[in-house]
């Protein structure tokens, strides 16, 4: 059992696959990309396996999500994810993509053992989308969005980041999609952990207020629909819709004394918190030839770096973007 210094139990990872993007998202990186991780330092399938098997599924964490970057970049993953499907002990494995490539292997993903996925998609008007992701088709994305809920992908999330004077006058639209499918709608404040200037132009909305412009509207209840892994979202549910919406509000109202996360890069660096600098090389000690208990024990050591509550104006360097990190 993995378990921090404010006794918080730690039974999830987010795992990165890449930090290769097909878009370019404004909030996010630069029209011109970052500069990439090199292929031969990117964690290989047989080393995400054994990690899983050897270090972080005997540790006590059982759930796991696919980020990137864009993980469905990553060549052979329905192989990849029907071998960490088949794991004893992991009882929870979901992936988070932008959805582009999403409808060609919706099907084979979740015959491989994926059960749960989230789709960002930060506007539902064509010309609108392609700006904010400099490029998207929003086709594309519906497409795969009503190609995972027919695979049985169960819950469909939909994230949506508010962006203030982009996208804000989009909500009421988003929530009024949950009345007539079950896709769950979770709107995100817009954190800085990406293009740090777009960020200070932009700053973000609160999601109190996202809560108020949907009830005046519809009226809201708390969510009482069981959807799984809803992790920090604070889940509703406009009365008789199909669907849930939830607020995940990591600038106005941190979720830190919940958390049960760490996370591991692409290039295998283990970050107990999103917010702080430090990492450890996990992949460097296994391409060394350590020992479980050593690789574990390395695990365990990381969390001396998760604080109990983050601090977003304490001037800590970020030295990664999010999509660099593992979103």
């Amino acid at each position: 059992m993995l378990i921090d210094a404010h006794d918080r139990r730690i039974t999830y990872l987010r795992l990165s696959l890449t930090d290769r993007c097909n878009l370019r998202c404004q909030y996010c990186m630069p029209a011109e990309g970052l500069n990439w991780i090199p292929h031969e330092a990117v964690l290989q399938d047989d080393e995400i396996v054994t990690l899983l098997e050897t270090v972080f599924l005997p540790l006590g964490l059982q759930k796991l999500r696919l980020t990137g970057g864009e993980p469905l970049l990553r060549k052979g993953l329905p192989d990849l994810v029907s071998r960490i499907a088949a794991l004893p002990g992991m009882t929870d494995l979901a992936l988070t993509t932008n959805g582009i490539y999403l409808a060609g292997l919706a099907e084979r993903l979740r015959a491989a053992g994926l059960q749960r996925i989230n789709v960002s998609l930060d506007s539902l008007k064509p010309e609108r989308f392609a700006e904010i992701t400099r490029g998207g088709d929003i086709e594309k994305v519906r497409q795969g969005i009503a190609r995972a809920v027919a695979a049985g992908l169960d819950p469909v999330k939909v994230n949506m980041v508010v962006i203030p004077g982009t996208n804000d006058d989009e909500i009421l639209d988003f929530a009024e999609w949950t009345l007539s499918e079950k896709v769950h709608v979770r709107f995100i404040e817009m954190m800085h952990v990406g293009d740090r200037n777009f960020f200070e132009e932009r700053k973000y909305v609160p999601v109190e207020a996202l809560i108020t412009t949907i009830r005046e509207r519809h009226g809201l209840d708390v969510g009482t629909q069981p959807v799984t892994g809803n992790g920090p979202a604070r889940i509703f549910q406009i009365p008789g819709a199909l669907g849930t919406i939830g607020f995940i509000s990591p600038m106005s109202h941190t979720f830190c004394d919940t958390c049960n996360r760490i996370r591991l890069t692409a290039d295998g660096q283990i970050k107990a918190c999103l917010m702080r600098p430090e990492e450890q090389d996990l992949l460097g000690l296994l391409r060394r030839g350590a020992s479980p208990e050593e690789m574990q024990q390395l695990v365990r050591n990381s969390l001396g770096s998760k604080p109990e509550h983050h601090d977003w104006g304490a001037g800590l360097p970020i030295h990664r973007t999010m999509s660099q990190i593992g979103g």
